[in-house]
């Protein structure tokens, strides 16, 4: 691969001006694309085939229906009620207005005798907004105008909210958070290099991947529906891999440059070696996303895929238009003192900290390595307490969260969240009849509705309301006996759904795979790292930190996110379970920056030992070398994900924290003090590999095949890259 990627750059360098305008042809592409073939995202997660999801379908068969809905919440002034002639005239004159909005086909008048919607003290009522449009097929203007209308409805005194599947606004990319950690990126970028320009560079080439990557995301929304979190989880991973590509290729070119190299082979040698292995740790990361498939669940393979793309652009973009740029920019690369120095002369700083880590570490290995397990064992204790649920909390102080807050109010904890039976078969009607006293003395059921039947009679349904919140374990349990209570029917069939149930069903199939998941991913951890490192306690050594590493990630998002401990530093509203999505996107990410770090660090150390160096001093020769890339890379990444925690949406948030977290307790824990010590522990056995495993194909991901076998020599180190 080495010798290949060493022809890439070669051609790349040749072609310098073609490479450049040709990835802006594409960017330019995916720009007309997403401006002309985009579609709607969608908020919805179900998985086909299950209980609560065939029971939908069904009820929007048999019942019809099936557009969008939002509820308009309307609460009286203090110490008045709705049914007085002055707030009833509001809500008339409210409902009035909602019924002719844009998209609208109807909005039901809460105070109407024949179906009220107010509660029992008629101080809080709501009307029901019903959409043309499918959910998640609602326009921007329409939302607008919905919202516009209830901001001009609290003029007549009352307090007016609005909820639901209509109002909800897809996540956006790009907020105050988010670019501060890019400048934070940015900064460490021009503090390693040393020069503003390659450090925007850096930044730019980078940015170019993940605007390809998120606009082909965009296109593909035009032809299927796409979960509404996947652009941002895609432009999150993208933006993060893309900057430490990059920084890998720059690296290892302004090393070339500085050994004596000329342009051209200082590019062609930085892409076959440096090259190598972000091909290697992006194909990890594909992987582990694209496994996602195994699963079984469309929407989280749809998620992995997407952000699987946009890696693959990233690693492309890496070899082709990073190299491109850098044969452009010449030695321009280099801090300005640099730039006209003879080949071996240009000014070195002594990675003192790094060289005075290495050897803490290795001559306290025993320490080390007992406290940094310890460490990462205590933080990973509250992962046992991990509790997941789709059921999404909105954000604080919007109409939304504050709208469900009345109708709790106004109506129970377990109104936000109602359960719905669909009963089919013979007589549906009388059967549902005959259940509805059974269901009510179930433990957290607060009331159960008459039942409806739908217009031909072969089908009726049942609203339940349980007494607790929609993402309480009490409603979960309540699912669970409402489905074991109702299986011992007679001539009927009856069916739990509605979204609580749904988020149920799929929440328990997502923790049904995450062993099966985190056995495939070991599995292939394992896999590639003898492949990488011809060795077995190596691979074993970076998988046990790996699991490590995730184990202290979900133990600290479980600490924070479900248990509040520093909820206010990350500006969480409420605690509650983990969003089901995080521990599965969490492993598969972590997986594959984990091997990233494995492979970068470990592979100096594989190649010092390759060229003779003794077991110690290859593990040190190899720290020196890589320590201070993958500390620069790892802050890089730490800073992208922890923009995304302060103000992002309730799915990415808890994801990016779990990241940010796994990020530095792999770099600076695991791969700065675990992997070494444990290493220079094992000696010369860490490379021992068995002779019947010795067929095995070798990948060159360090270069190795571009030059001879020579003593290891003391590494020249980055000006500005350790202080």
């Amino acid at each position: 691969m080495a010798k290949l990627l060493y022809k890439v750059g070669f051609g790349v360098h040749r072609h310098r001006l073609i490479a450049v305008v040709l990835w802006l042809a594409v960017l330019a592409g995916a720009v007309a694309g997403a401006l002309t073939l985009s579609g709607e995202t969608s908020n919805a997660m179900s998985i086909p085939g299950q209980e609560s999801t065939t029971a939908l379908e069904k009820i929007s068969e048999e019942f019809g229906g099936g557009g969008a809905t939002a509820r308009v919440v309307l609460k009286a002034p203090d110490g008045q009620v709705l049914t007085t002639p002055e707030n009833a005239k509001a809500v008339g004159d409210v409902v009035a207005d909602l019924s002719g909005l844009p998209g609208v086909t109807s909005a039901s008048n809460p105070l109407d005798p024949a179906r009220p919607a107010v509660n029992a003290d008629q101080t809080t009522a709501y009307s029901t907004v019903t959409y043309t449009a499918p959910p998640g097929a609602v326009t921007e203007e329409e939302r607008a105008a919905l919202l516009d209308a209830v901001d001009d409805a609290r003029s007549a005194g009352l307090t007016v909210e609005v909820t639901g599947e209509a109002v909800h606004e897809v996540p956006e990319v790009g907020g105050p958070a988010e670019a501060l950690g890019v400048i934070l990126a940015l900064l460490i970028l021009a503090l390693t290099y040393g020069s503003l320009v390659t450090a925007g560079m850096n930044l730019l080439t980078a940015a170019t991947g993940v605007g390809i990557g998120t606009l082909g995301i965009t296109i593909a929304t035009g032809f299927m529906d796409l979960q509404s979190t996947t652009p941002t989880l895609a432009a999150m991973l993208g933006l993060a891999v893309g900057i430490d590509y990059a920084l890998f290729i720059i690296n290892r070119y302004r090393q070339e440059l500085r050994d004596g190299s000329d342009v051209g082979t200082a590019v062609a040698t930085a892409v076959g070696t440096a090259g190598s292995a972000v091909v290697t740790a992006g194909l990890t990361v594909v992987i582990a996303l694209t496994g996602l498939a195994v699963v079984g669940i469309p929407f989280l393979t749809q998620m992995g895929i997407a952000a699987a793309a946009t890696i693959v652009v990233a690693v492309l973009i890496a070899v082709t238009l990073v190299p491109a740029v850098l044969s452009l920019l010449g030695r321009r690369v280099l801090p300005r003192k640099e730039r006209t120095a003879p080949a071996g002369a240009a000014p070195v700083r002594e990675r003192g900290f790094f060289r005075g880590w290495i050897r803490t570490v290795t001559r306290r290995r025993g320490t080390a390595l007992l406290i940094s397990v310890l460490a990462l064992g205590v933080l990973a204790l509250p992962a046992a307490s991990l509790q997941t649920t789709l059921v999404q909390i909105p954000a604080p102080d919007t109409t939304q969260a504050r709208a469900q807050q009345l109708l709790a109010d106004g109506f129970g904890a377990g109104f936000n969240g109602p359960l719905i039976v669909l009963f089919e078969g013979d007589d549906p009607v009388a059967t549902a009849t005959g259940t509805v006293d059974r269901i009510g003395r179930l433990d957290d059921v607060a009331m159960v509705t008459p039942p409806v039947p739908n217009p031909t009679g072969t089908a009726a349904m049942l609203t339940i309301i349980p007494k607790s919140g929609p993402d309480s374990p009490a409603t979960e349990r309540l699912v669970t006996d409402l489905r074991a209570q109702l299986s011992e029917l007679d001539g009927a069939q009856a069916s739990v759904t509605g979204a609580t149930a749904v988020s149920v069903d799929v929440a328990t199939s997502l923790d049904r795979a995450l062993p099966i998941y985190l056995a495939i991913v070991v599995g292939l951890a394992l896999v590639l790292l003898v492949l990488v490192f011809r060795s077995l306690l190596v691979p074993l050594v970076g998988v046990l930190g790996f699991l490590l590493t995730i184990g202290a990630s979900l133990g600290a998002t479980v600490a924070v996110f479900q248990w509040g401990w520093l909820g206010d530093a990350v500006n969480l509203a409420s605690t509650g379970p983990l969003i089901s999505l995080t521990p599965i996107l969490v492993i598969g990410i972590l997986f594959g920056l984990a091997m990233d770090y494995q492979i970068f660090l470990v592979s100096r150390m594989h190649e010092a030992h390759h060229r003779g160096a003794n077991p110690l001093d290859a593990i040190h020769t190899g720290f020196r070398q890589a320590a201070p890339v993958v500390v620069t890379a790892a802050l890089i990444m730490f800073s992208v994900f922890a923009g995304f925690v302060p103000a992002g949406e309730a799915t990415i948030k808890s994801i990016a924290f779990a990241l940010a977290v796994g990020i530095f307790t792999d770099a600076f824990v695991v791969r700065m003090i675990l992997v070494p010590a444990a290493l220079t522990l094992l000696g010369e056995r860490a490379w021992w590999l068995p002779k019947w495993l010795r067929w095995l194909p070798e990948l060159d991901v360090e270069g190795t095949a571009l030059r001879p076998a020579a003593p290891p020599e003391e590494p020249k180190v980055l000006v500005g890259a350790a202080r």
